[in-house]
């Protein structure tokens, strides 16, 4: 990494407030996660704090927290760390840069706040992952536009002149998120058009069956380049990196690359199987996920045969440990997905609690494990300090890996339970179970779930402390690291 003879001195500030900002949404998001999941378990939960406390005030702020929150704040602060360094880039060196990167982190930081305060005063569209109302859509928007300048700006002033493939993959998920959150929330305003309600009120400016395809057609691929492309783009960097190896095929993460762009974005009409929507479009729906497996297993894949004669440094590294798992629950995620939406299984699955447990396999296990292992590595070369205990990284491993399978398998018997029960008839073909008889058979799924998700954050909190240690207490290295993060024991 030299320019001109000289070393580059990378700007790691804004990559650093961004950690943090993972981190500490990360711990809200999560912790309401948890408590929500108990609410589950027991209704009585609810109750607490008036109609701040329910599960239907707080589910949006847990969703809003983890996805915009804790993985934005790990995809900006890896884009601030991985854009510099594979392009050859100091922010330092470029004064519009890094003055772009610190508006970005301070806008970004706005919008969480207000975020955060309307959703839990119960203003929201009510879209699932588009909750927010027309204003601070605008605010999202600058914020995104601001990210793609830093992109853009970073490549057209790189040293190096080929893009790695992780930059592919924050370009594909700039451009995509971009396109997608536009067109689902072109809203209208209700005030400025009738003279009625609230200022800040709108509605969509679909209606019915329109409505519900371009919902889901964001709503899936929020999905797809908020919790999958950027958190590959982690991978390709910071595996490879932390193992001292390198991409197994290159070749096979551009196939794969392209595969991905050309199918995920057709793949959210399963959310709307045996609905209004055309049968075509179910049907497409269908196909593309189904289909959609190839290109994601073959990241996957790539990723772990990264490994290949390397399998001794998981018994050695719990970093590598961390990232491997992640690949591993990705490629059950991106399995499991398409499983679900076979027309036949939909029938089963859909509106179960088969669905949240996939979604948090993924998000617990790939984009969560991805993002802490991501913090882990850099945070030596932000600090010039080793990471503080490999033993409480071990621990936090196998206390998280226990609370995600509690999660998953629970939801998995509890879902496919629970659609059993749903479809079964008596010999008149009357239902033979009511609704709440489902309720109470799930109870005891509930609680386990709850209990997974507590464990997972009991990790979140070691992971953090492990981090503050670093920063205040850790032994400083000479300097930095060029493979594997250094560790005290």
């Amino acid at each position: 990494m030299q320019a001109g003879g000289a070393a580059i001195e990378y700007d790691y500030k804004v990559a650093k407030c961004f950690s943090f900002a993972a981190i500490l949404f990360g711990i809200i998001g999560m912790g309401i996660g948890v408590f929500i999941a108990f609410q589950m378990a027991f209704p009585e939960l609810n109750y607490l704090f008036g109609e701040y406390g329910t599960f239907s005030r707080l589910r949006p702020l847990h969703t809003s927290g983890v996805i915009f929150g804790f993985t934005l704040s790990g995809v900006f602060a890896t884009w601030y760390y991985i854009g510099q360094r594979v392009l050859k880039v100091s922010l330092a060196e470029h004064p519009f840069l890094a003055v772009l990167a610190k508006v970005h982190f301070w806008l970004y930081m706005l919008l969480m706040v207000v975020a955060v305060v309307t959703l839990f005063m119960g203003i929201t569209t009510s879209k699932e992952y588009s909750e927010l109302e027309w204003p601070i859509d605008l605010l999202v928007v600058v914020v995104w536009v601001v990210w793609g300048l830093s992109i853009f700006g970073t490549i057209s002033v790189r040293r190096e002149k080929t893009l790695y493939i992780s930059i592919w993959y924050f370009i594909a998920s700039f451009l995509a998120v971009a396109s997608l959150f536009i067109f689902n929330n072109l809203e209208v305003p209700t005030y400025f058009i009738s003279g009625y309600g609230d200022w800040y009120h709108s509605v969509s400016l679909y209606a019915g069956t329109n409505d519900a395809l371009v919902q889901w057609w964001w709503g899936h691929n929020a999905v797809a380049f908020v919790l999958t492309v950027p958190i590959i783009a982690m991978i390709y960097y910071f595996l490879p990196k932390e193992a001292g190896q390198a991409i197994y095929s290159y070749k096979l993460s551009i196939f794969a690359f392209w595969g991905l762009m050309f199918v995920y974005i057709w793949a959210g009409g399963h959310h709307l199987i045996y609905s209004t929507v055309p049968d075509w479009l179910q049907t497409m729906g269908s196909v593309f996920s189904v289909i959609l497996i190839l290109p994601s297993w073959g990241s996957a894949i790539n990723m772990l045969l990264t490994m290949k004669g390397q399998w001794n440094q998981l018994k050695e590294s719990p970093l590598i440990k961390f990232m491997i798992l992640a690949s591993t629950f990705y490629m059950l995620s991106t399995l499991e997905g398409p499983i679900q939406a076979i027309k036949s299984v939909n029938a089963l699955a859909h509106f179960t609690d088969w669905i949240p447990g996939h979604v948090h396999d993924g998000t617990l296990g790939w984009v969560g494990f991805m993002i802490m292992a991501a913090i882990f590595h850099m945070s030596p070369r932000f600090f010039k300090k080793e990471l503080y205990s490999k033993a409480l990284m071990e621990k936090q491993f196998w206390l998280q890996t226990i609370g995600i399978v509690l999660y998953f398998s629970s939801m998995w018997i509890a879902g496919i339970t629970q659609g059993m029960m749903w479809r079964a008839a008596d010999d008149y073909g009357n239902l033979a179970y009511s609704f709440i008889d489902t309720v109470i058979v799930l109870q005891p799924y509930y609680t386990i779930r709850a209990v997974g998700g507590l464990l997972y954050l009991i990790g979140f909190f070691m992971f953090a402390y492990n981090i503050y240690m670093t920063i205040t207490s850790s032994k400083s290295i000479d300097k930095e690291p060029a493979n594997a993060s250094p560790m005290a024991s």
